[in-house]
């Protein structure tokens, strides 16, 4: 994708990042009149398959971004936490790590401030810092830039603090984070891919027992494109909608007598939705997306293990119309997006992430992703919609330390 990529409303190439980390340095210096004690980085991710499957304790396969949140930290040892955002127009917050409150706080900032209360709550000796943060993870599209937020902090404080916390405790506890201080009931998978993912590869990972595996996934080596498109419909995961969802996928499971949905096998779905007859239309929906995308999963392992990469665009496609007739999480502007690709002569496509707006992913061959691209921006600007960013997703490292 070269030209594409340059367009308006493209991102910009993978950052440089001693120079990222030295500007936001230097905006720490600014703010707190010391310097910081180093600067760490976490990334963006995008979900190839295995969607709203995480909660249900089955399969995702997410890929990092080489767009990151950055943050410059300090300790401080006066129970004092100062957070301060390059990206929001608002002076420093300040707040005591002995009175954190979860829902007291409706900013950015409960994010950052989560990590501290989960961390504190799960007894770990956290006194204070000073946090100044800047991101290029686009917000609002369903490409995780509040557990980058999460992640950063949190490996940032289990260094200063040396907690000695491995990746899969860090996520967990950024999870409560969102869980629990900030109120959205997700699961663990964006925690995870910011905490885990490897540069070249997609993250295999079980979510019940957080056992994952690095996957090589290098779509240019095999003359595809794998494409972003941000449709700039700003999503908001708090507002019920998904909660609402996981209540559905529990009440399944809760009447088939598992624990999670991913305890039903795939061969045994149609037993399983006739005993459901009597569960509401919604269950039967949700139980059906949860146990058809764990299997999707599957699919897509078992084709690029075969190096048959063109095969997963279909899968793809497959899982979109899931999550728009199943799970009902899609959008105008998300099956546009399908649509137009497919169209185009895209391998395939689905929306990303929790829905409702936000993102999607498209599979195309390397030599038409300029022309796919125009394409959804034609169909975008017919429709009346604002033009989308459409950016590839480079499968690029996990949560770091930069100095």
């Amino acid at each position: 994708m070269s030209a594409a990529s340059t367009r308006a409303g493209a991102a910009a190439a993978p950052e440089d990042e001693t120079r990222r980390a030295e500007a936001v340095a230097e905006g720490f210096r600014a703010l707190y009149g010391r310097d910081p004690e180093g600067v760490w980085a976490a990334p963006g991710r995008v979900n190839l398959i295995g969607e709203y499957t995480d909660f249900n304790d089955g399969f995702v396969m997410p890929l990092a971004l080489p767009h990151t949140a950055v943050a410059a930290v300090a300790r401080r040892e006066d129970g004092v936490l100062r957070v301060h955002s390059a990206d929001v127009p608002s002076p420093v917050t300040e707040l005591r790590v002995d009175e954190l409150v979860p829902g007291r706080d409706t900013s950015w900032a409960a994010y950052p401030a989560g990590v501290v209360y989960a961390l504190r709550t799960a007894g770990h000796a956290v006194g204070g810092a000073d946090l100044h943060l800047a991101s290029t993870v686009p917000t609002g599209a369903g490409l995780s830039s509040s557990a980058a937020l999460e992640v950063v902090t949190a490996l940032a404080l289990n260094d200063l603090y040396e907690l000695g916390l491995g990746r899969a405790g860090l996520a967990r506890l950024a999870q409560r984070a969102e869980n629990e201080f900030v109120g959205v009931p997700c699961g663990v998978m964006d925690q995870m891919a910011a905490a885990c993912c490897a540069e070249g590869h997609a993250l295999h990972l079980d979510t019940r027992d957080l056992s994952l595996r690095q996957v090589p996934f290098a779509p240019a080596d095999d003359g595809l494109a794998l494409l972003v498109v941000d449709t700039r419909v700003q999503h908001a995961l708090g507002d019920g909608a998904y909660a609402e969802r996981r209540a559905g996928c529990e009440e399944g499971a809760r009447r088939l007598g598992v624990s999670h949905l991913r305890d039903v096998p795939h061969a045994g779905l149609p037993a399983a939705l006739e005993r459901l007859a009597d569960a509401g239309e919604h269950v039967v929906r949700y139980v059906r997306h949860i146990v058809t995308d764990n299997h999707r999963v599957g699919e897509v392992i078992g084709l690029l293990d075969a190096g048959d990469v063109r095969a997963v665009g279909p899968v793809l496609t497959e899982g979109h119309h899931s999550l728009r007739d199943d799970l009902r999480v899609s959008c105008a502007e998300l099956d546009l997006v399908v649509e137009s690709a497919l169209a185009a002569g895209a391998l395939g496509a689905r929306m990303t992430g929790g829905g409702f707006g936000g993102s999607a992913v498209v599979l195309t061959e390397a030599d038409a992703a300029e022309r796919t691209g125009d394409a959804i921006r034609a169909a975008f600007a017919a429709a009346g919609h604002p033009e989308p960013r459409i950016f590839p997703a480079l499968p690029s490292a996990g949560a770091r330390r930069l100095s």
